[in-house]
Protein backbone atom coordinates (compact mmCIF):
# COMPACT_ATOMS: atom_id res chain seq x y z
CA UNK A 1 0.00 0.00 0.00
CA UNK A 2 1.43 3.37 -0.67
CA UNK A 3 2.04 6.09 1.67
CA UNK A 4 0.70 9.19 1.58
CA UNK A 5 3.28 11.49 3.43
CA UNK A 6 3.93 15.04 3.39
CA UNK A 7 7.09 16.39 2.28
CA UNK A 8 9.18 18.52 3.61
CA UNK A 9 8.28 22.11 3.47
CA UNK A 10 11.29 24.36 2.96
CA UNK A 11 8.76 27.49 3.57
CA UNK A 12 8.50 26.81 7.24
CA UNK A 13 11.16 27.83 10.30
CA UNK A 14 12.62 25.10 12.51
CA UNK A 15 13.33 25.61 15.50
CA UNK A 16 16.17 23.16 16.27
CA UNK A 17 17.52 22.60 19.51
CA UNK A 18 21.00 21.44 20.46
CA UNK A 19 21.96 22.88 16.84
CA UNK A 20 25.71 22.16 17.89
CA UNK A 21 25.48 18.51 19.23
CA UNK A 22 26.22 15.78 17.11
CA UNK A 23 22.29 14.89 15.77
CA UNK A 24 21.29 18.80 16.12
CA UNK A 25 24.14 19.54 13.69
CA UNK A 26 23.30 16.90 11.10
CA UNK A 27 19.39 17.52 11.06
CA UNK A 28 20.33 21.02 10.79
CA UNK A 29 22.72 21.09 8.15
CA UNK A 30 20.46 18.31 6.48
CA UNK A 31 17.07 20.69 6.21
CA UNK A 32 19.44 24.00 5.64
CA UNK A 33 20.08 21.99 2.24
CA UNK A 34 16.61 20.96 1.48
CA UNK A 35 15.76 24.71 1.83
CA UNK A 36 14.90 25.21 5.29
CA UNK A 37 15.05 28.41 7.30
CA UNK A 38 16.61 27.11 10.87
CA UNK A 39 17.04 28.96 14.13
CA UNK A 40 19.33 26.85 15.90
CA UNK A 41 19.42 27.30 19.86
CA UNK A 42 22.72 25.47 21.88
CA UNK A 43 24.43 26.81 25.21
CA UNK A 44 27.53 25.16 24.12
CA UNK A 45 28.17 23.54 27.52
CA UNK A 46 31.41 21.69 28.33
CA UNK A 47 30.00 18.09 28.91
CA UNK A 48 31.99 17.78 25.95
CA UNK A 49 35.07 19.17 24.22
CA UNK A 50 33.43 22.87 23.43
CA UNK A 51 35.27 23.22 20.67
CA UNK A 52 34.23 20.46 18.69
CA UNK A 53 30.60 22.26 19.07
CA UNK A 54 31.76 25.36 18.01
CA UNK A 55 33.34 23.65 14.69
CA UNK A 56 29.97 22.08 13.89
CA UNK A 57 28.17 25.73 14.24
CA UNK A 58 30.78 27.39 12.20
CA UNK A 59 29.62 25.25 9.44
CA UNK A 60 26.63 25.76 10.21
CA UNK A 61 26.53 29.91 10.33
CA UNK A 62 28.21 29.38 7.06
CA UNK A 63 24.45 29.23 5.48
CA UNK A 64 22.34 32.16 4.99
CA UNK A 65 19.08 30.81 6.50
CA UNK A 66 20.49 29.65 9.73
CA UNK A 67 20.09 31.50 12.88
CA UNK A 68 21.99 31.02 15.88
CA UNK A 69 20.66 31.65 19.27
CA UNK A 70 23.11 31.13 22.34
CA UNK A 71 21.04 30.35 25.75
CA UNK A 72 19.77 27.10 27.69
CA UNK A 73 16.61 25.46 27.59
CA UNK A 74 16.19 25.90 31.21
CA UNK A 75 16.11 29.78 30.97
CA UNK A 76 12.42 29.68 30.81
CA UNK A 77 12.77 33.86 29.96
CA UNK A 78 14.92 33.40 26.72
CA UNK A 79 13.31 30.59 25.51
CA UNK A 80 10.08 33.20 25.36
CA UNK A 81 12.08 35.49 24.26
CA UNK A 82 12.77 32.99 21.07
CA UNK A 83 9.53 32.11 20.43
CA UNK A 84 8.21 35.85 20.78
CA UNK A 85 10.23 37.28 18.23
CA UNK A 86 10.22 34.30 15.64
CA UNK A 87 7.52 33.04 14.15
CA UNK A 88 8.49 28.85 14.51
CA UNK A 89 6.24 26.52 12.90
CA UNK A 90 8.24 23.20 14.06
CA UNK A 91 10.16 22.46 16.65
CA UNK A 92 12.76 19.47 16.80
CA UNK A 93 14.00 19.36 20.70
CA UNK A 94 17.75 17.54 20.95
CA UNK A 95 19.18 19.55 23.33
CA UNK A 96 19.40 17.46 26.53
CA UNK A 97 22.08 16.46 28.74
CA UNK A 98 23.50 13.34 28.02
CA UNK A 99 24.87 10.16 29.34
CA UNK A 100 24.33 7.39 31.13
CA UNK A 101 27.40 7.26 33.35
CA UNK A 102 27.32 10.83 33.98
CA UNK A 103 24.04 10.82 35.73
CA UNK A 104 25.50 8.94 38.58
CA UNK A 105 27.19 12.20 39.10
CA UNK A 106 25.62 14.75 38.28
CA UNK A 107 22.02 14.80 38.85
CA UNK A 108 20.70 17.81 38.90
CA UNK A 109 22.40 18.54 35.16
CA UNK A 110 19.50 16.14 33.95
CA UNK A 111 16.65 17.74 35.63
CA UNK A 112 17.61 21.35 34.53
CA UNK A 113 17.86 20.08 30.95
CA UNK A 114 15.53 17.64 30.45
CA UNK A 115 13.23 18.16 33.05
CA UNK A 116 13.06 22.36 33.47
CA UNK A 117 14.16 22.47 30.28
CA UNK A 118 11.47 20.15 28.30
CA UNK A 119 8.87 21.68 30.22
CA UNK A 120 9.83 25.61 29.19
CA UNK A 121 9.67 23.69 25.46
CA UNK A 122 6.54 22.44 26.37
CA UNK A 123 4.82 25.94 27.46
CA UNK A 124 6.37 27.45 24.32
CA UNK A 125 5.07 25.44 21.92
CA UNK A 126 1.43 25.21 23.52
CA UNK A 127 1.27 28.89 23.42
CA UNK A 128 2.74 29.84 20.08
CA UNK A 129 0.38 27.41 17.96
CA UNK A 130 3.47 24.87 17.10
CA UNK A 131 2.24 22.53 14.55
CA UNK A 132 4.71 19.43 15.77
CA UNK A 133 6.69 18.86 18.19
CA UNK A 134 9.40 16.46 17.51
CA UNK A 135 11.69 15.30 20.43
CA UNK A 136 14.81 12.88 21.52
CA UNK A 137 13.41 10.57 23.84
CA UNK A 138 16.18 7.08 24.03
CA UNK A 139 16.72 3.58 23.86
CA UNK A 140 17.63 3.58 27.77
CA UNK A 141 13.67 4.20 28.66
CA UNK A 142 13.49 0.43 28.16
CA UNK A 143 15.51 -0.24 31.28
CA UNK A 144 15.78 -3.35 32.66
CA UNK A 145 13.17 -4.53 29.86
CA UNK A 146 14.80 -8.49 28.76
CA UNK A 147 12.14 -9.19 25.54
CA UNK A 148 13.59 -8.68 22.64
CA UNK A 149 13.20 -6.26 20.15
CA UNK A 150 12.31 -3.58 22.24
CA UNK A 151 9.18 -2.54 21.06
CA UNK A 152 7.31 0.97 21.87
CA UNK A 153 4.43 -1.28 22.64
CA UNK A 154 6.12 -2.63 25.58
CA UNK A 155 6.07 -1.18 28.75
CA UNK A 156 8.81 1.03 29.50
CA UNK A 157 8.24 1.74 33.98
CA UNK A 158 11.45 0.14 34.82
CA UNK A 159 14.60 2.28 33.80
CA UNK A 160 17.90 2.08 35.84
CA UNK A 161 19.51 5.22 35.17
CA UNK A 162 18.31 9.23 35.71
CA UNK A 163 19.30 9.72 32.25
CA UNK A 164 16.48 7.07 30.93
CA UNK A 165 14.00 8.23 33.71
CA UNK A 166 13.84 11.95 32.56
CA UNK A 167 13.50 10.49 28.78
CA UNK A 168 10.63 8.66 29.92
CA UNK A 169 9.47 11.63 32.00
CA UNK A 170 9.41 13.84 28.47
CA UNK A 171 7.39 10.83 26.33
CA UNK A 172 4.56 11.41 29.62
CA UNK A 173 4.93 15.19 29.90
CA UNK A 174 4.70 15.22 26.27
CA UNK A 175 1.34 12.90 26.23
CA UNK A 176 0.31 15.52 28.53
CA UNK A 177 0.26 18.66 26.23
CA UNK A 178 -1.28 16.06 23.56
CA UNK A 179 -4.16 15.42 25.26
CA UNK A 180 -4.55 19.04 27.02
CA UNK A 181 -3.76 21.62 24.10
CA UNK A 182 -4.10 18.95 21.31
CA UNK A 183 -0.12 19.60 20.68
CA UNK A 184 0.92 16.82 18.03
CA UNK A 185 3.75 15.78 19.63
CA UNK A 186 6.19 12.63 18.42
CA UNK A 187 9.28 11.40 20.46
CA UNK A 188 12.01 9.13 18.72
CA UNK A 189 13.72 6.47 20.78
CA UNK A 190 17.35 6.94 19.26
CA UNK A 191 19.37 3.54 19.61
CA UNK A 192 23.65 4.44 19.72
CA UNK A 193 24.40 6.70 17.34
CA UNK A 194 27.29 6.69 15.55
CA UNK A 195 29.18 8.57 12.66
CA UNK A 196 31.44 11.71 11.64
CA UNK A 197 30.97 14.85 14.33
CA UNK A 198 29.88 12.48 16.98
CA UNK A 199 30.21 12.66 20.40
CA UNK A 200 33.82 12.18 22.47
CA UNK A 201 32.43 10.43 25.29
CA UNK A 202 30.62 7.36 23.25
CA UNK A 203 32.45 4.12 22.42
CA UNK A 204 33.38 4.39 19.01
CA UNK A 205 34.90 7.98 19.55
CA UNK A 206 37.04 6.95 22.79
CA UNK A 207 37.97 3.51 21.00
CA UNK A 208 39.79 5.27 18.19
CA UNK A 209 41.42 7.83 20.01
CA UNK A 210 42.57 5.03 22.49
CA UNK A 211 43.34 2.76 19.92
CA UNK A 212 45.43 5.46 17.65
CA UNK A 213 47.16 6.30 20.71
CA UNK A 214 48.11 3.00 21.67
CA UNK A 215 46.07 3.02 25.02
CA UNK A 216 44.19 0.13 25.99
CA UNK A 217 40.51 0.73 25.52
CA UNK A 218 37.78 -0.03 28.66
CA UNK A 219 35.63 -3.35 27.40
CA UNK A 220 32.40 -3.60 29.78
CA UNK A 221 30.37 -6.73 30.78
CA UNK A 222 34.10 -8.53 29.39
CA UNK A 223 33.08 -7.68 25.83
CA UNK A 224 29.52 -9.67 26.31
CA UNK A 225 27.39 -6.57 25.28
CA UNK A 226 25.38 -6.15 22.03
CA UNK A 227 24.03 -2.45 20.66
CA UNK A 228 21.78 -1.53 17.76
CA UNK A 229 24.27 0.66 16.48
CA UNK A 230 23.01 3.06 13.97
CA UNK A 231 24.34 5.53 11.67
CA UNK A 232 23.57 9.10 11.61
CA UNK A 233 22.05 9.43 8.23
CA UNK A 234 19.65 6.72 9.07
CA UNK A 235 18.77 9.06 12.26
CA UNK A 236 18.19 12.09 10.15
CA UNK A 237 16.68 10.48 7.41
CA UNK A 238 14.37 8.69 10.09
CA UNK A 239 13.65 12.29 11.92
CA UNK A 240 13.33 14.16 8.90
CA UNK A 241 10.48 12.24 7.27
CA UNK A 242 8.95 12.06 11.17
CA UNK A 243 9.00 15.94 11.11
CA UNK A 244 7.05 16.56 8.44
CA UNK A 245 3.97 13.61 9.31
CA UNK A 246 2.76 14.53 12.36
CA UNK A 247 0.89 12.01 15.06
CA UNK A 248 -3.25 12.49 14.26
CA UNK A 249 -4.95 10.41 17.21
CA UNK A 250 -5.27 6.74 16.57
CA UNK A 251 -8.60 6.13 15.66
CA UNK A 252 -8.66 2.26 17.00
CA UNK A 253 -6.74 3.36 20.53
CA UNK A 254 -8.33 0.63 22.73
CA UNK A 255 -8.31 2.25 26.65
CA UNK A 256 -9.20 -0.68 27.84
CA UNK A 257 -6.12 -2.31 26.66
CA UNK A 258 -3.72 1.14 26.03
CA UNK A 259 -0.97 0.99 23.68
CA UNK A 260 2.05 2.78 25.30
CA UNK A 261 2.96 4.16 22.35
CA UNK A 262 0.05 5.67 20.48
CA UNK A 263 -2.84 7.62 21.56
CA UNK A 264 -6.30 8.69 21.83
CA UNK A 265 -4.35 12.11 21.74
CA UNK A 266 -2.35 13.35 18.73
CA UNK A 267 1.02 11.69 20.49
CA UNK A 268 3.32 9.36 18.79
CA UNK A 269 6.71 7.28 19.66
CA UNK A 270 9.62 5.64 17.37
CA UNK A 271 12.66 3.65 17.48
CA UNK A 272 15.21 4.87 15.31
CA UNK A 273 17.63 1.62 15.39
CA UNK A 274 19.51 -0.22 12.87
CA UNK A 275 17.27 -3.29 13.76
CA UNK A 276 20.51 -5.64 13.95
CA UNK A 277 21.87 -5.81 16.81
CA UNK A 278 26.20 -6.25 16.70
CA UNK A 279 28.36 -8.08 18.95
CA UNK A 280 30.93 -5.80 20.96
CA UNK A 281 33.46 -7.37 19.87
CA UNK A 282 32.64 -7.67 16.24
CA UNK A 283 32.37 -3.78 16.41
CA UNK A 284 36.15 -3.22 17.81
CA UNK A 285 37.04 -5.91 15.14
CA UNK A 286 35.78 -3.69 12.41
CA UNK A 287 37.33 -0.36 13.93
CA UNK A 288 40.67 -2.03 14.22
CA UNK A 289 40.04 -3.10 10.23
CA UNK A 290 39.74 0.34 9.30
CA UNK A 291 42.01 1.69 11.47
CA UNK A 292 44.77 -0.99 10.86
CA UNK A 293 45.73 -1.23 14.36
CA UNK A 294 44.87 -3.51 17.14
CA UNK A 295 43.55 -2.79 20.10
CA UNK A 296 44.57 -3.58 23.21
CA UNK A 297 41.57 -4.54 25.89
CA UNK A 298 40.77 -4.02 29.48
CA UNK A 299 37.49 -6.11 30.19
CA UNK A 300 35.64 -4.80 32.55
CA UNK A 301 32.12 -5.46 34.57
CA UNK A 302 28.91 -3.89 33.24
CA UNK A 303 28.58 -0.93 34.54
CA UNK A 304 25.66 0.68 37.26
CA UNK A 305 22.99 1.96 34.94
CA UNK A 306 24.35 0.01 31.67
CA UNK A 307 22.65 -2.68 29.61
CA UNK A 308 23.82 -5.42 27.93
CA UNK A 309 21.62 -6.01 24.54
CA UNK A 310 19.89 -2.89 22.71
CA UNK A 311 17.70 -4.28 19.93
CA UNK A 312 15.05 -1.80 17.77
CA UNK A 313 11.62 -2.71 16.78
CA UNK A 314 10.98 -0.44 13.71
CA UNK A 315 8.26 -1.77 12.51
CA UNK A 316 6.45 1.18 13.03
CA UNK A 317 8.53 3.39 11.40
CA UNK A 318 8.52 1.49 8.11
CA UNK A 319 4.48 1.55 8.54
CA UNK A 320 4.25 4.88 9.11
CA UNK A 321 6.86 6.49 6.95
CA UNK A 322 8.29 3.98 4.85
CA UNK A 323 12.01 3.92 6.16
CA UNK A 324 14.34 1.35 8.26
CA UNK A 325 17.82 2.03 9.07
CA UNK A 326 20.05 -0.43 7.38
CA UNK A 327 24.03 1.58 6.95
CA UNK A 328 26.28 -1.47 8.04
CA UNK A 329 28.81 -0.95 10.68
CA UNK A 330 31.60 -1.71 8.14
CA UNK A 331 30.42 1.20 6.00
CA UNK A 332 29.44 3.57 9.13
CA UNK A 333 32.71 2.88 10.87
CA UNK A 334 34.70 3.19 8.01
CA UNK A 335 32.88 6.67 7.25
CA UNK A 336 34.06 7.40 10.69
CA UNK A 337 37.81 6.61 10.51
CA UNK A 338 38.04 8.95 7.27
CA UNK A 339 36.36 11.95 9.13
CA UNK A 340 38.19 11.38 12.30
CA UNK A 341 41.62 11.06 10.45
CA UNK A 342 40.82 14.70 8.47
CA UNK A 343 39.52 15.96 11.75
CA UNK A 344 42.24 15.13 13.91
CA UNK A 345 44.95 13.63 12.53
CA UNK A 346 46.47 9.70 13.62
CA UNK A 347 46.60 10.77 17.12
CA UNK A 348 45.32 13.71 20.19
CA UNK A 349 47.73 14.14 23.34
Amino acid sequence: MALNLRRLDSTKTYLITGAAGFIGFHLSKRLLNEGCTIIGLDNLNDYYDVNLKKDRLAILEKEENFKFVFASLEDREAVNKLFFENKIHIVVNLAAQAGVRYSLKNPYAYIDSNIVGFINILEACRHNEIEHLVYASSSSVYGSNEKMPFSTSDNVDHPISLYAATKKSNELMAHTYSHLYDLPTTGLRFFTVYGPWGRPDMALFLFTKAILNDEPIKVFNHGKMERDFTYIDDIIEGVVRVISNPPEPNADFDRSNPDPGSSCAPYKVYNIGNNKPVKLMDFIETLEKHLGKKAKKEFLPLQAGDVPKTYADVDDLIKDVGFKPNTSIDEGIGKFVEWYREYYGDAIS
